[in-house]
């Protein structure tokens, strides 16, 4: 990138590099201890870039995303991976596959977590909020500095929460197995929002969990 004069980095990190912290919700000096192989490679490039700022003039920006849902309001984007990657992939497309009968019905993780339901906890940003994000840290990124931000509503939300939205979000009656833990997989994790929103003047906005899913499954519907 330096080679071709590139001026303006805004790299796409993941609160998966801190693994499974001590203390909630996680701000950007919590340390970063990642426990699976997406958190490592993550904090591997957020390395190399810190290295790289040390003599360089790239304004550069790192965003930790924590769990992205939802879809463009409008109906232009929505998200369809790969069939290999849909095995593996979000929760919110697990839950559109079963509300479709793509799948027979939907693989829940773990309910022996040190959480209210016994679900895993995370903090779902919305794609629009974070498409805003991106613009407020491109506007104030500067040449020579390195800004760090999570980008989160600072609200954990469980696995089981999140499937009784998905169920009112589609109208669908999906069928949950509960299955034991997956490797790698963290009790509890959300964000402290602060920073962003003092330095970048950014607040998540689109902070209903059903009304995100309901946004994306119009888009599913519409692009089967």
């Amino acid at each position: 990138m330096a080679a071709h004069n590139v001026k303006t980095l805004i790299y796409s990190s993941t609160c998966a590099t801190y693994g499974e912290p001590d203390t909630m919700p996680i701000v950007e000096t919590t340390p970063q201890i990642p426990i699976n192989p997406y958190g490592k490679a993550k904090k591997m490039s957020e390395d190399i870039i810190l290295d790289f700022s040390k003599k360089s003039n790239m304004a550069v920006m790192i965003l930790r995303y924590f769990n992205v849902i939802g879809s463009d309001p409008e109906g232009r984007l929505g998200e369809a991976p790969r069939p290999e990657l849909r095995e593996h992939g979000r929760i919110s497309g697990a839950c559109f596959d079963a509300a479709s009968g793509i799948i027979p019905g939907l693989k829940v993780r773990g309910t022996d977590y040190p959480t209210a339901d016994g679900t895993c906890v995370r903090d779902y940003i919305d794609v629009t909020d974070l498409v805003d994000a991106h613009v407020k840290a491109l506007g104030k990124a500067e040449p020579s500095k390195v800004g760090i931000y999570n980008v989160g509503t600072g609200k954990g939300r469980s696995v089981k929460e999140f499937v009784e939205a998905c169920k009112k979000a589609t109208g669908a009656t999906i069928k949950v197995d509960y299955l034991d833990r997956r490797a790698g997989d963290y009790a509890e994790v959300y964000s402290n929002p602060a920073k962003i929103r003092d330095e970048l003047n950014w607040t998540a906005q689109h902070t209903d969990l059903r009304e995100s899913l309901a946004t994306a499954w119009k888009w599913q519907k519409a692009h089967p």
